[in-house]
């Protein structure tokens, strides 16, 4: 799997004749292979209906989100469409992303988070699926801000396991190698094993480009880590696999539409919110007591800071003049939001929140 994990595009079989893939530099053959961010084609069922099960607004708008990018009939729209990929070079991938995801479908990379957001947000693609945290790295800031930025809402999640290659050219083997490509988190999450070879580490963009590089230079003692897939593609063999240090390491993916699903409750569901906080004593231990009370699990937390406007001055004549640094909290809940426990949460938060927004809420991905 190519490691930088941008995102994931999705458009609709019916309007593949009158997509303008020329127009965005892609041509009809690239649309069938896939990358690490790619199309999907998609056959979805467009009789389901839309429900918006809590106010997708904010009940106090905050700076740092922005007006939807206008529609592709809009004036511009084609031409911001065209933008979006215009001068870019890419190389193709096939990652198990897309075919967990979505078994039945058709790929074209793509090189930023952003312009898959603004893909959906055009019309031109039905979904987009982004990476949002990593076992071992962490969470992936970018996408949490655009996440604010942008009016998508999370309708799935996929969770796939992160299976680290070392790749060469036929023929050679790994004690050869004195030089290994890849993107700087594969390579910190391969330190063992490279260590242990003693190789020079260069750093890339993202896995897959590096064995492509690797494959088209034909250099021997020049090798990737990227995915089985990678190899398969470019040709290359795998000298080794399996050498991630963390045999335990997954990636979190979000997937994203222009409407929210139907929320139910049978299966496991799951809520995103963003909020933000009124300045005081135990503030954010109210607002996450509103959860606890209700017996509902939290499983993700995170702070953002709101970077246009990142700091609060408070002045108090007695003990003088106070600077805080001003967040956004994401957090995702284990509930349904049919469930009168989940909505009588977020009424309850709003008491203490200025700013309140549903990202989505969606099924617990509990496939392994």
């Amino acid at each position: 799997m190519a490691l930088k994990v941008a995102p994931i595009w999705v458009y609709s079989t019916n309007d593949r004749k009158n997509f303008p893939f020329s127009e965005l530099g892609f041509s009809d053959l690239a649309c069938t292979n896939g990358g690490n961010t790619a199309f999907l084609n998609l056959r979805l069922r467009r009789n389901w209906e839309c429900l918006s099960v809590f106010s997708q607004r904010a009940t106090t708008p905050v700076e740092d989100e922005i007006p939807l990018t206008p529609g592709i009939d809009a004036p511009g729209g084609i031409e911001k469409a065209t933008q979006i990929a215009e001068g870019r070079r890419f190389h193709k991938d096939l990652n198990s992303l897309p075919i967990k995801a979505y078994p039945e479908c058709e790929t074209v990379p793509c090189d930023q988070f952003e312009a898959a957001f603004k893909a959906v947000e055009l019309w031109l693609v039905d979904k987009a699926v982004l990476p949002i945290e990593n076992s071992v790295g962490g969470s992936i800031h970018r996408n949490y801000d655009l996440l604010l930025r942008h009016r998508l809402h999370i309708v799935g999640e996929v969770k796939l396991k992160v299976n680290h290659c070392l790749l060469g050219l036929p023929g050679v083997r790994k004690e050869e190698l004195k030089h290994v490509l890849s993107h700087p988190q594969a390579l910190d999450q391969c330190e063992i094993t490279l260590n242990k070879l003693g190789v020079t580490r260069v750093s890339a963009e993202d896995s897959a480009g590096a064995a492509q590089v690797v494959a088209s230079g034909g250099v021997r003692d020049t090798g990737a880590v990227a995915s089985a897939r990678a190899a398969e593609i470019y040709g290359l063999d795998i000298l080794d696999q399996g050498i991630q240090d963390d045999s335990d390491n997954i990636t979190r993916f979000l997937i994203l539409a222009r409407e929210p699903i139907i929320p139910g409750t049978d299966r496991p569901f799951k809520t995103s919110i963003v909020f933000t906080l009124e300045e005081g004593p135990g503030i954010l231990f109210k607002a996450l007591a509103v959860f606890a009370l209700r017996d509902i699990n939290l499983s993700k937390i995170e702070s953002r800071p709101q970077k246009r406007r990142p700091l609060r001055v408070v002045d108090d004549s007695n003990k003088g003049r106070a600077t805080y640094f001003d967040y956004l909290f994401y957090i995702d809940f284990e509930a349904s939001m049919v469930e009168p426990r989940a909505q009588y949460a977020l009424g309850h938060l709003q008491e203490f929140a200025r700013f309140l927004r549903v990202l989505g809420c969606y099924p617990i991905d509990t496939v392994k």
